[in-house]
């Protein structure tokens, strides 16, 4: 007798219940408090005017927008031999559906979703390579008005999970560029170099290409106001005055919420524009979300969030403190009904004897009322 063909490829029962590296499984009661948590989340966007869509889990690879390429894995479509990727990020979906399939739809356009993410591998503070992601996006305007609406919607859903001590770092991703464009001068090196060692804080590499205009840039990062402050002492352009009082406006309407800016940090943010943003929570060793104004294909300005909500389960958020109780058997169909209208879980027993505490039940019903266990 031959081999299965599918012999070869399955694990030793030994092995079979390992996961590849920085999957896991959710259990009870995390995979519900995930769950729950989704729901609070987009039931805050949907309060606001935000529509939900679902852009599928795999796409032709050619067609995912935003996320690495390196962070996506990727197969061979065997119907057409074209090259599919799993999503590594959901916002560029969202682009791609508001330019074509909602093209005709009045701007702006308030979309939201919530879903699956896969990437290649992970990182130091967050090795998981599957990740739930959920968030906004307002198509059609980066305005001041717009940013400030995204940045509130982001603060009240994670505010209505129950994360605590929330903070947004706020970065001006285009600001070197911008200010290259108006006449400050790298020296003799590469808007790119400049750009790096702003990043990595390097004060003497900057002076020794002769970039020193921009070396106070670095000075001007930390609490929004200082920072603020520190930048108009500079010799900005217009626009990137109109731009720090934009956010002096938007840090003014976050009350009970810690601002900082980093005016000059572009890593993650090298596909947004005037503004990016990361959001942080007590508790949480890596970002909860980040966001910020960017451009869609066919030159639409845009501005939205993505918030992961993993974080929040591990914190032990989202878990519902409805009580179990066992039904034995027997009970009338009703008197479950009844239960579940109040906001009991109902567990049937199956045989008589059924231990309550196994079945993680609290109570039980008998003698005609719900009774301790």
């Amino acid at each position: 007798m031959l081999p299965s063909p599918l012999a070869a490829n399955r694990l030793p029962m030994t092995s079979f219940g390992l996961l590849p590296e920085g999957l896991r499984d959710r259990l009870p009661p995390q995979a519900q408090a995930l769950a729950s948590l989704v729901r609070t989340l987009t039931d805050v966007c949907a309060a606001h005017g935000y529509e939900r869509v679902a852009p599928p889990l795999i796409e032709y690879e050619a067609s995912l927008a935003s996320g690495s390429s390196r962070e996506r894995l990727r197969f061979t479509d065997p119907v057409s031999q074209m090259t599919l990727a799993l999503r590594s990020d959901i916002t560029g979906q969202v682009g791609r559906i508001a330019v074509t399939r909602l093209a005709g739809q009045a701007r702006p356009l308030r979309l939201m979703y919530a879903g699956q993410v896969a990437r290649v591998r992970g990182d130091q503070l967050s090795p998981e390579r599957e990740r739930t992601q959920a968030g906004a996006e307002l198509i059609g305007s980066d305005s001041p008005a717009a940013a400030a609406e995204v940045l509130a919607v982001a603060v009240e859903a994670l505010t209505a999970t129950g994360l605590t001590g929330l903070s947004v770092d706020l970065t001006m991703p285009t600001l070197v560029a911008d200010l290259a464009a108006a006449g400050w001068s790298p020296g003799n090196a590469s808007l790119s170099d400049v750009q790096a060692w702003l990043d990595g804080k390097d004060v003497g590499a900057l002076r020794a290409a002769g970039a020193d205009q921009f070396v106070p840039l670095i000075a001007a990062a930390g609490p929004v106001r200082a920072a603020l402050a520190a930048l108009k002492q500079l010799d900005l352009p217009d626009a990137v005055l109109a731009r720090l009082d934009a956010i002096a406006a938007l840090a003014n309407g976050l009350n009970g919420v810690s601002v900082t800016l980093d005016p000059t940090e572009r890593h993650g943010f090298e596909y947004q524009t005037w503004l990016g943003f990361s959001l942080f929570g007590a508790g949480l060793m890596a970002e909860v979300g980040r966001g910020g104004a960017y451009t869609v294909a066919g030159g639409e300005a845009a501005i939205g969030f993505s918030l992961y909500v993993d974080g929040l389960v591990d914190l032990g958020l989202g878990q519902e403190a409805r009580t179990r109780v066992l039904l034995p058997v027997g009970t009338p169909a009703d008197v479950g009904s009844q239960l579940r209208q109040q906001g009991w879980i109902t567990v049937a027993a199956l045989e008589s004897g059924a231990d309550a505490g196994a079945l993680n039940c609290s109570h039980i019903f008998a003698d005609g009322a719900v009774r301790p266990a």
